[in-house]
């Protein structure tokens, strides 16, 4: 039986699966200017961790909705010209529910991302792009949340160029600053393996966990807060920067392990000048981060990479440190719990 760190160690190969097999005349994009992505749970945080890159590298506005709350509250934009439905299972029931209700009174082209194209949101969209990375058996994905990002990225480089905003020279350079980074994701792991040997004890200890980012990494903190409350469920929460310095950090104390992500960016400064502050008034301060490792408490990838790229990285800690703290606590993620709860609450198809 597969496990969750079993995927992790194949994160690497797979999305140079997926990079190496790119096409950019696959999937008609051309001229889109506002896109509606739908998506629930990591699907929706890893379309957090891609809006940037879309955006900045696409002359392409990204609005990024849960589709439960959507379905039932939103109102669609009517300059909304390309509706994405991400979905890793295919079986999302409020996704599928979310793109058949908008599509009812106006034709708007539809897309669906997806592990399995054969599955139930693949005969409600107008074009299926195969996330490339087989099927995750393991409920806590990691491997199927990164080709969800990377996929994104390439759907954005495939937005720019089709719609002629940038050219065959630029395409070439973003997929090889994207090759660039996969090629680090092992060594990624090891470093985070490396700081898990050092803070065990202390991490393994730990009774609340909180994450802090800026930038395309609030989705990385994000999946941090899911990824953890579904292993070590334990109170996990993860914040942008500047939201946890208005009213959250008042709770802070000495049981609380905060991470901080961090990278070359001019909002570096004003993360380390919180956890400078707080450092004395929790239990640890730790911190992921692009630049070269300062302390045992810090990983420190030493990798250059645009901000934009760096979520591809950036997670991957908190991925390895989510399996390894709920194994250390004694929790068997291969026992399912809650096993009937999709059929009771009808959460997939």
């Amino acid at each position: 039986m597969e496990t969750m760190l079993d995927y992790i160690n194949e994160e690497q190969e797979t999305l140079e699966t997926i990079i190496n097999s790119f096409d950019i005349t696959q999937i008609k994009v051309k001229n889109v200017k506002h896109c509606l992505i739908l998506a629930t749970g990591s699907s929706y945080n890893a379309c957090l961790s891609a809006k940037y890159y879309i955006e900045q590298t696409a002359p392409v506005y990204v609005q990024i909705e849960e589709p439960f709350n959507f379905l039932h509250y939103g109102k669609i934009d009517p300059s909304i010209d390309l509706i994405i439905a991400v979905s890793q299972s295919g079986k999302s029931a409020s996704t599928i529910q979310a793109v058949q209700k908008l599509t009812q009174t106006r034709k708007i082209k539809t897309i669906a991302l997806t592990s399995n194209t054969s599955s139930p949101i693949s005969q409600v969209v107008d074009e299926v792009l195969d996330l490339n990375m087989g099927i995750e058996t393991v409920g806590f994905v990691t491997k199927g949340y990164l080709a969800t990002v990377l996929n994104l990225m390439l759907l954005g480089l495939r937005i720019a160029y089709q719609s002629e905003s940038i050219d065959q020279s630029t395409v070439k350079n973003e997929l090889l600053a994207l090759k660039k980074a996969i090629s680090q994701i092992n060594l990624v792991i090891e470093k985070t393996s490396e700081f898990w040997l050092e803070n065990q004890a202390d991490l393994s200890k730990g009774v609340r966990f909180i994450t802090i980012g800026y930038g395309p990494n609030i989705g990385t903190a994000k999946e941090f807060e899911t990824k953890f409350t579904e292993t070590v469920r334990l109170p996990s929460q993860g914040f942008e920067l500047e939201a946890y310095m208005h009213g959250p950090y008042l709770e802070a104390n000495n049981t609380h392990s905060l991470f901080f992500i961090e990278n070359d960016n001019v909002l570096n400064d004003r993360s380390k000048a919180l956890k400078n502050y707080l450092r004395n008034d929790v239990g640890n301060c730790y911190t992921i981060t692009t630049e070269a490792k300062t302390d045992s408490k810090t990983v420190g990838l030493s990798i250059k990479t645009p901000e934009k790229i760096s979520p591809l990285l950036l997670v991957i800690p908190f991925q390895y440190l989510a399996y390894q703290i709920a194994t250390g606590k004694g929790i068997d993620l291969n026992k399912r719990i809650f096993d009937d709860f999709d059929q009771v609450l009808k959460s997939k198809i």
